[in-house]
């Protein structure tokens, strides 16, 4: 068997970590990063792009790249009503339960050449299989299984696509672990033995709180909440709107921004958010022959606005959000039977958490400084090493116990919702209850699997149908009929009903409203080791061009540098026919060709280098005395 890791698939940024000799440790990867951007795009020839080269072209091809895609995982079309009126998604107008998203074509676009079509789980899925082509480059083998991680408020809809996501990533998913515990077994807060921790984590699409309670190295989540429709993306798209603001009132017409500029907008808006945690004020330049052609960018339309944006501005901005992560906070604790004063530690997660309103409003709630000495980005995917350590036996003293987050129950007679399993149970977990007819002969039993808190059935939501027949006729409140749940470790449910008079049993694996199917997962699978070969060429070819571009364009800069004089000609006349080389072999297809020319034209820079240096050198040093330098 092959490596095990613990995985962070997060709604911004994606993280894989391993443990070793007990210390849990992120990856980097071929950018000298331990995140991976969450984004996936789809260049012209139809290929594949993921993580930092896919965030670049959302500035260049939002019509190919999808980014936040976890907010879609396990829902349906009509759960992205909202979603749909902020992000780019271009939902496929065959959707139908499964959410299709498509990449490429789009109006800028006279033909569909490239254009394809993914679900969540694929899309999820590219990103896993980078992390692990990242691991496997680590290790220097296999990497076969997983613990991912999910927040802790996910349904099993959205469960369940993780797992489509991890299996069909070539994975073996051990474990779905809750963000916030995993975030516990980072901070190694198992050491107390004892204590009742609270996990804040906020991150890029969902707001999760969880309330932990350690006792003799029994991890057990008392109480979970949380908001998958919150998270740093509202705060960036808020921002997006101010500067959108800004901008219009400008121009007497106010024109609708097309997608390009509004990744424009946001990756500034992301950059004035990141300044003011740790700046007081910032200043914001919007010019507009920056943005794209044909976007207030023409003409006499042109202009530049500048302007100061201060932290106390900032925050008054944002603060309605950041109020919203409060009151799920104080329902955790409710249902865990907890004061704030009761809980002993307070953990930070997720990179929003870096903002110091964030800091001050958690502070104030719990009455104590909250933990953020990791790095919040890292946390999770390191506490999801632990687990898989633990899982692996590497640690043998410990127990970590998750909780269903929704309750989960059948429709009875009238639509009300009879609860089976109450949210909050410790899993895994099993229950049962017993049922009867409610008319007189009746020869079936028809069972809808619900989750939520609700009453009534139509205001919960349906996982599963199924049907017990035949059992015998007999008067109506006569027959016993047993209804069994059980969770599995990873919180995904099996149902059974069984005629205790006939013995009669029929039994559900619930397979969520909105997951895949196992032919089309069989089918994504074999296309992905169809394509394997294809798809590893193409990202070789991808990486090649972009360093062949980035070299090119350094090498010419640095001949145009006054101390390039220095040169022999022979040596300027054998750089420029390298460059010449390279720039024809780059618009190619043979990767290795590439990177051969590129070793000759590094090989042929090599004095030119030493010139550059030399000339920096020589002016730093310029007119200082001996003792100065």
């Amino acid at each position: 068997m092959g490596k095990v890791v613990g995985i962070d698939l997060g709604t911004t940024f994606s993280l894989v970590a391993y443990t070793e000799f007990g210390q849990p440790n992120c990856i980097q990867g071929p950018v000298g990063t331990t995140l991976c951007p969450s984004v996936v795009s789809l260049d012209e020839d139809g290929q594949v792009v993921v993580g930092e080269l896919a965030r670049q072209r959302l500035l260049t091809h939002p019509e190919r790249t999808i980014y936040s895609v976890k907010r879609l995982m396990g829902r349906g079309v009509e759960d992205v009503r909202e979603e749909l009126k902020i992000f780019p998604f271009r939902i496929d107008e065959k959707s139908k339960n499964v959410i299709r998203v498509r990449l490429g074509g789009g109006a800028e676009h006279r033909s569909n050449r490239g254009e394809r079509v993914f679900t969540p789980p694929e899309i999820s899925a590219f990103i896993l299989r980078e992390l692990k082509s990242w691991a496997e480059t680590f290790f220097g083998e296999e990497v076969d299984r997983a613990v991912i991680t999910v927040p802790a408020y996910f349904n099993d809809s959205q469960r369940q696509a993780t797992k489509d996501a991890g299996t069909l990533a070539g994975l073996e998913v051990l474990r779905l672990v809750n963000e916030p515990t995993a975030a516990s077994l980072a901070y190694g807060l198992d050491k107390r033995r004892n204590g009742r921790i609270a996990v804040y984590d906020f991150g890029g699409g969902t707001f999760d709180i969880s309330i932990l309670k350690l006792k003799d190295g029994i991890f057990e989540v008392q109480s979970t909440n949380g908001d998958t429709h919150l998270g740093g993306d509202d705060i960036d798209n808020l921002l997006v709107e101010y500067l959108v603001e800004k901008l219009n009132a400008c121009f007497e017409d106010r024109q609708p921004l097309d997608a390009l500029v509004r990744q424009h907008l946001r990756k500034q808006a992301i950059q004035i958010k990141h300044e003011l945690s740790v700046k007081e004020t910032v200043a914001v330049h919007l010019a507009t022959w920056d943005l794209p052609q044909g976007n207030h960018g023409s003409g006499a339309d042109k202009l530049q606005l500048s302007f100061d944006l201060s932290r106390a501005e900032f925050e008054q901005m944002v603060e309605p959000i950041i109020e919203r992560t409060l009151g799920p906070a104080r329902l955790a604790l409710k249902d865990a039977g907890l004061k704030p004063a009761e809980i002993d530690e307070v953990v930070l997660v997720g990179g929003s958490t870096r903002m110091p309103l964030v800091r001050r409003r958690v502070e104030e709630l719990f009455g104590r400084k909250p933990h953020c000495e990791l790095n919040p980005d890292e946390v999770v995917a390191l506490g999801a090493a632990v687990q898989a350590d633990i899982l692996e036996g590497g640690v043998k003293d410990m127990l970590l116990l998750d909780v269903t987050p929704l309750s989960l129950g059948i429709e009875t007679m009238g639509g009300a919702v009879a609860r089976i399993i109450p949210r909050n149970s410790t899993i895994p977990a099993s229950a049962s209850e017993m049922f009867t007819t409610a008319v007189e002969g009746q020869t079936s039993i028809d069972i809808h699997v619900l989750q939520g808190e609700r009453e009534m059935a139509r205001d919960c939501r349906s996982l599963a149908r199924f049907q017990l027949k035949p059992i015998a006729p007999a008067p109506a409140g006569l027959p016993r009929i047993e209804v069994k749940f059980l969770i599995d470790a990873n919180g995904i449910l099996t149902v059974a009903a069984a005629d205790l008079h006939t013995g009669r049993e029929q039994k559900v694996e619930v397979k969520p409203s909105y997951g895949l199917s196992e032919a089309e997962i069989e089918r994504m699978i074999e296309e992905s080791f169809t394509f394997a070969e294809q798809d590893f060429k193409q990202r070789q070819l991808v990486e090649a061009r972009n360093e062949a571009e980035a070299i090119l364009k350094a090498t010419e800069k640095s001949l145009g540098d006054e101390s390039a004089s220095l040169l022999g000609a022979g040596e300027r006349a054998a750089i420029e026919a390298s460059l010449a080389e390279l720039k024809a072999v780059t618009t190619g297809e043979d990767y290795k060709k590439i990177r051969e020319v590129i070793d000759q034209l590094n090989q042929a820079t090599y004095h030119l280098a030493e010139i550059l240096m030399d000339s920096a050198v020589q002016a730093t040093l310029k007119g200082k005395k001996l003792n100065e330098v």
